[in-house]
């Protein structure tokens, strides 16, 4: 797992949160053509983090993902987590995001491969379609895909733009949390 998720993660608990970080690959980086980790493994391991939550007391989870960790959150739960957050998503079909818990989704401007923003914007509207589920979709403009974790700390403009989505995320985990 990278600095940049365990900052992250310190972030949300910093706000007061029990922040569980899964490691979906064992320690290892993401590798498609890796066959002892194929993305399908990703639900294997989410759902016994999700009942250790569950035996504890804990009633109501929030989910966020990032790019590969989107792909395992809300249509594999359906109701738990009870709401989640995906940026900068990847591998996600329009059919994915007919959800029935709070979605919010941060797209970036100059992804043209694992989610473009015209992507989005067909997000964006099957979501309107459901105004009994609460949604939020932003497009962040002038950054690529990975911006909220993989950015040069030494930008300006790189870091306002990946706080001002961590600042989503936990404001998104405030109202279906609190």
């Amino acid at each position: 797992m990278t600095e940049s998720y365990t900052n992250i993660a310190d972030k949300v608990a910093a706000t007061g949160y029990y922040v569980v970080v899964p490691d979906f690959f064992n320690g290892e980086p993401y590798d498609p053509e890796n066959v002892k980790r194929p993305k399908e493994k990703g639900i294997e391991v989410a759902k016994p983090v999700i009942e250790a939550l569950k035996s504890k007391g804990v009633t109501a989870i929030g989910a966020a993902g990032f790019c590969w960790g989107d792909r395992y959150q809300p249509w594999k739960f359906h109701t738990n987590p009870s709401f989640c957050v995906l940026l900068h998503p990847s591998d996600i079909g329009v059919d994915d995001v007919r959800v029935k818990i709070p979605i919010a989704i941060l797209g970036a401007e100059n992804d043209k491969v694992a989610c473009p923003p015209t992507l989005v914007k067909q997000w964006e509207e099957i979501l309107k379609a459901k105004p009994e589920i609460d949604s939020y979709v932003e497009i962040f403009p002038n950054v690529s895909h990975g911006w909220t974790v993989r950015y040069d700390p030494k930008d300006p403009s790189a870091v306002k733009a990946a706080d001002k989505a961590h600042q989503i995320m936990i404001g998104w985990f405030d109202k279906h949390l609190k």
